[in-house]
């Protein structure tokens, strides 16, 4: 992730801004004028695109992952086991996000978005917050990548 600075014409924003989002991935755009008042300041942060590569596919990321039902006993022994406010390690929060986005695909396509997809977000959004704050990229998709390097680093 990085941050570009633009200052340009103030008729040339919205092409520079545009230009921006197709060649990056890209967060917000804050303008400010220069000192002068003549020009724009554009601020954005922005990543690289993903290529397919870097996000692999459910099936992909979850082929060679315990039974969802082994993880749901994992996920509930390690709650159980903690002492009541100790934060747990990253792998913990790692197999909870990829449980609730297996849970949350196994809704059927094309239906209202329940409970197990919003758990889903919200799992993933906590893991790339504590990995990458501030990251721009789709959380579930992180976190199938980030659970698929994690079964080739222990296979």
């Amino acid at each position: 992730m990085f941050e570009i600075r633009v200052i340009c014409d103030p008729a040339d924003t919205d092409r520079v801004t545009t230009t921006l989002t197709a060649a990056f991935t890209t967060g917000d755009v804050r303008r400010y004028p220069t000192r002068d008042g003549k020009r724009t300041r554009l601020y954005l942060t922005a990543d690289h695109r993903p290529t397919p590569e870097d996000w692999p596919t459910p099936e992909q990321a979850y082929a060679g992952a315990p039974s969802i039902n082994s993880e749901i006993g994992w996920t509930a022994r390690t709650l159980a086991d903690a002492e009541c406010y100790t934060q747990l390690d990253r792998e913990f929060y790692l197999r909870k996000a990829a449980l609730l986005d297996r849970i949350a695909l196994l809704d059927e396509p094309g239906t209202v978005h329940g409970d197990a997809t919003a758990a889903a977000e919200a799992a993933a959004v906590f893991l790339l917050d504590m990995d990458q704050p501030g990251a721009i990229c789709d959380p579930r998709a992180y976190v199938r990548q980030q659970y698929a390097h994690t079964l080739t680093d222990h296979q």
